[in-house]
C-alpha cells in the first residue's frame, strides 16, 4: 500500500481553514498532522510520496448527489455515459456521484435498478451510488423500496411533473412517504405542478409561441411554489423526511424556509445554473440557442430576486446542498428535436465538471464562506445521503478522496476545454478565479499537472446508509 503525505497546504473543513498535513495510507486517510510536529516529520520520512500543496486549499473530494448519466429522455439519451460523465466530474474535483435508477408504471423496481447498475459497473472513473426513481407507486414497488433500503439505496425520487411518464398523484406520493416513514428512507421530490404546466404549454403552442424561452414562461414560479408546499404538507401527513431537488424559485424557497422554521425534516438543493443563468439572457438567447438552457425547473428571470434569494438560502441553510442535476444533451440532433416545439427539447444542462469552481465563485464574491463551500459541495451531501464519514470529510478512517484547489488560478470556461460529452457549454466565456489542481480518489491520483491519470473502472459502487440529519 502506498503512503502519501500532503504538506504545506491549508485544510478546509466545515469548521474552518487551518494549516495541516494529510497522511494517506492506501485508500484511506490515517492522520491529520500539525505542520512541523514530530509526527509530521516522521510521516514525511516514511512516506513513499510527498505532495507539496503550498498556496493551495486541501479539501474533501466533491460529492454530487444529483446526476443523470445516459438518461433516456424524449426519444434520446443524455450525452454523457458513466465513463465520460464521471471522468468529467473528476476533472472538476468531484470524487463521488449519486445517480438515479428509474422505474415507470408496470416495471419491476429491482429489475430497473439492476439494469442501471449494469450500465455503471466497470465504467466509472469515481465512486458512485444510486437513488431510485419510483414512477409507478403500487403495492409491489412499495415492498421493493424496503428491500432496496436494506441494500444501500436509501432515497427515492418522485415527480409532481411529467404526466404520463413519471407523475405520481397525491395518494401515490403519500403512500410512498408512509413507506419511507417506516423504512427510514428519504423522499426526493421534483416539485412542479406538471398538469398545470402541460396545459399552459399546450396553450402557448396553440398561440404559435414555440421558442425555447416559452419553456421557462409556462413553468411558472407559482407552480413550483404550489407543488413544494403540497409536497411539504403531504410529508407532514406521511411522517416522512423530504428533500426538494433543483429548487429555483424564491417562492418555493419560502415554503422550505417556513417548514424548516417549524422543525420539519425538510431539505432542499439548488444547482449552479439557477445561481448564474437567467431566463432572459440564456433561455431567451437569439434563435434556437436558448435550447441549450432548457431544464426543469427552469431558469428564472433576472428582473426578480431569485438568485439573490438562493444565495441567501445557501447562507441560512434553508438550501443545504448544491448539486448539478447533470443531464447533458448536445445541440446537434438532440436539443434540435425541439426546433419547432419547445416541448420536444430534451430537458437538461451539463455541469458536473464545473460545480466546485462555480460555487467557489460565491466565496470570491463574498456570498458564502470558504468552509460553507466545502459544506455545500462535499460534507452535507455525504451526510444527507448516508455516505458520511466515508465521504465528504478529511478525517482518519475516511476515504482518501482529496482535492488540491488553487485559489490563485484564473481561467475561462469553454466548450474547447471542458471534458463533458457536449458540443456546447452552458457557461461559455465565464471567467473564474480558482481551479482544481490535483484530485485523489481513494488514494489514487487521477488528476495531476493537467493530465487525467485514472482508468475506466476506478470508481466503485457505494451502498449508502440512512441520512445523518434525521432524528
Amino acid at each position: 500500500m502506498t503512503t502519501t503525505l500532503i504538506k504545506n497546504g491549508t485544510v478546509v473543513s466545515t469548521t474552518g481553514a487551518d494549516p495541516a498535513e494529510v497522511l494517506v495510507d492506501g485508500e484511506t486517510i490515517v492522520a491529520l498532522l500539525s505542520p512541523g510536529s514530530g509526527p509530521a516529520e516522521a510521516a514525511e520520512r516514511g512516506a513513499e510520496r510527498v505532495i507539496d500543496a503550498t498556496g493551495k486549499y486541501v479539501i474533501p473530494g466533491g460529492v454530487d448527489v444529483h446526476t443523470h448519466m445516459e438518461l433516456p429522455f424524449g426519444g434520446t439519451s443524455a450525452s454523457d455515459d458513466f465513463e465520460t460523465g464521471t471522468r468529467a466530474a473528476a476533472w472538476g474535483g468531484t470524487t463521488t456521484i449519486v445517480d438515479f435508477a428509474s422505474q415507470q408504471t408496470g416495471e419491476n423496481v429491482r429489475s430497473c435498478f439492476d439494469d442501471r447498475m449494469a450500465l455503471a459497473e466497470g465504467n466509472c472513473a469515481i465512486d458512485y451510488g444510486f437513488h431510485m426513481i419510483i414512477g409507478g407507486v403500487d403495492d409491489q414497488s412499495l415492498k421493493e423500496m424496503d428491500i432496496l433500503v436494506d441494500e444501500g439505496v436509501t432515497s427515492f425520487k418522485l415527480f409532481m411533473a411529467y404526466p404520463g411518464v413519471y407523475l405520481s398523484d397525491d395518494a401515490q406520493i403519500l403512500r410512498a412517504m408512509q413507506q419511507c416513514s417506516g423504512n427510514g428512507g428519504m423522499i426526493m421530490m421534483h416539485a412542479e405542478n406538471g398538469i398545470a404546466i402541460d396545459l399552459l404549454a399546450e396553450q402557448a403552442v396553440e398561440r404559435g409561441e414555440t421558442a425555447p424561452i416559452n419553456h421557462g414562461l409556462v413553468r411558472r414560479a407559482e407552480l413550483e411554489s404550489e407543488a413544494t408546499h403540497r409536497a411539504i404538507q403531504l410529508a407532514k401527513v406521511g411522517a416522512s423526511p423530504l428533500y426538494i431537488v433543483h429548487l429555483s424559485a424564491s417562492e418555493a424557497l419560502e415554503q422550505v424556509a417556513i417548514a424548516r422554521g417549524k422543525g420539519a425534516n425538510v431539505f432542499a438543493e439548488t444547482c449552479p445554473q439557477y445561481l448564474y443563468l437567467t431566463l432572459e439572457d440564456h433561455l431567451g438567447a437569439p434563435g434556437f440557442a436558448g435550447a441549450g438552457y432548457v431544464c426543469s425547473t427552469p431558469l428564472r428571470s433576472k428582473h426578480e430576486h431569485h438568485q439573490a434569494d438562493l444565495w441567501n438560502g445557501l447562507r441560512t441553510n434553508d438550501l443545504s446542498v448544491v448539486s448539478t442535476d447533470h443531464c447533458p444533451f448536445c445541440m446537434k440532433d438532440q436539443k434540435e428535436l425541439g426546433l419547432d416545439d419547445f416541448r420536444a427539447i430534451p430537458n437538461g444542462i451539463g455541469g458536473v465538471e464545473h460545480r466546485m469552481d462555480l460555487i467557489y465563485q460565491g466565496v470570491v464574491q463574498g456570498e458564502i464562506t470558504l468552509p460553507r463551500w466545502v459544506e455545500l459541495c462535499a460534507t452535507t451531501p455525504a451526510r444527507m445521503f448516508g455516505m458520511y464519514p466515508q465521504k465528504g470529510i478529511l478525517a482518519p478512517g475516511s476515504d482518501a478522496d482529496i482535492v488540491l484547489y488553487d485559489p490563485n488560478a484564473t481561467w475561462t470556461i469553454s466548450v474547447d476545454n471542458h471534458h463533458m460529452n457536449m458540443d456546447y457549454s452552458a457557461y461559455e466565456g465565464f471567467e473564474l478565479n480558482g481551479h482544481v489542481d490535483t484530485v485523489m480518489a481513494r488514494g489514487k491520483i487521477i488528476i495531476e499537472n493537467g493530465e487525467y491519470l485514472g482508468t475506466k473502472g476506478d470508481g466503485k459502487y457505494q451502498p449508502r446508509g440512512l441520512s445523518s440529519y434525521l432524528i
